[in-house]
């Protein structure tokens, strides 16, 4: 959790960004100023990110964009960067990029502008896929769920029972084909089971709607936001973002398994408060804090 404040950064608050790592390969949620300067208090590669996603074209998630992107940049082979957004991304990241120079611009970005109706896959990768749905903001807005397909694990100890000691049969049966050894057929349910993919959901700057229920079902982590304690909830309503109460309704309604709350108004001058009532509503959960590691 590169940053956990809402709209303006505090001392202790940088401003939106959520990295992950699978593998490797590094994702982006959202790419509020000062992103940079957190990744590298974190530890983190910048030059590892090859996917970004943004949920919304509001400064306090965009505005680190231009900085990390002349960064990659300027690398003497620069990874390709695809960037995924709502409608009007194309035009916004374009302005974005024309209102600079690039000394050396070797940038590689692809820009994939997203307008999902409901719940939609909107990209495949070889372990995992991303699912979007618009929210109910100011600008248009997306939550994104991002989903580890399923795995078929061998048990090797029933598979050596049956006289398999690995190479291309045990290859064979991890993909789910059955095999022929010694004149008997195994099917891969004879040596294994599938182990269910993990799936992260995030939530930013919405009203409770429907598809954020539907895009966090059955999550086994939903980060979300909640700017608001539950007692302003008249403000969360003019501004079009949740209460830690209805943060905790969709965890609770969604089926999720842990919810961690971020995005906290700067009235806050401690995520206390929050903490306390997120708990309160919803048992697996806790708020958020800058360079939080959460491993799912």
């Amino acid at each position: 959790m590169l940053g956990t404040s809402c709209m303006v950064p505090t001392k202790e608050r940088n401003v939106q960004a959520i990295y992950i790592e699978n593998k490797g390969e590094g994702i982006l949620i959202d790419c509020g100023e000062g992103t940079q300067r957190q990744m590298n208090i974190a530890g983190i590669n910048r030059n590892k990110v090859r996917k970004i996603f943004i949920s919304h074209w509001h400064g306090d998630h965009v505005a680190g964009l231009i900085g990390l992107l002349q960064t990659i940049s300027n690398n003497e082979n620069p990874q390709k960067v695809t960037l995924f957004g709502p409608i009007e991304t194309s035009e916004r990241i374009n302005c974005m990029l024309s209102s600079v120079g690039f000394e050396n611009n070797r940038l590689d970005l692809e820009v994939k502008e997203l307008n999902p109706e409901g719940v939609e896959k909107v990209h495949d990768a070889e372990e995992y896929y991303v699912e979007a749905a618009y929210l109910d903001h100011k600008l248009p807005c997306l939550g994104y769920s991002i989903i580890e397909k399923d795995k078929r694990r061998i048990n090797m100890a029933k598979a050596k029972a049956l006289g398999l000691r690995g190479g291309p049969l045990i290859g064979k049966l991890q993909l789910g084909k059955a095999v022929n050894f010694k004149g008997k057929e195994i099917k891969p349910d004879d040596v294994s089971h599938i182990q269910k993919g993990k799936k992260l959901t995030v939530i930013l700057d919405t009203l409770a709607c429907k598809n954020a229920y539907d895009l966090a079902k059955d999550a086994d982590l939903l980060i979300a936001e909640s700017a608001y304690a539950s007692d302003l909830e008249e403000k969360g309503a003019e501004y079009k973002h949740l209460t830690t109460k209805q943060a905790a309704l969709i965890a609770t309604n969604a089926n999720v398994k842990k919810l961690v709350v971020t995005h906290f108004s700067q009235r806050y001058k401690t995520s206390e408060k929050i903490e306390e009532e997120i708990k309160t509503f919803f048992k697996e959960s806790q708020a958020a804090h800058d360079f939080m590691k959460i491993k799912l």
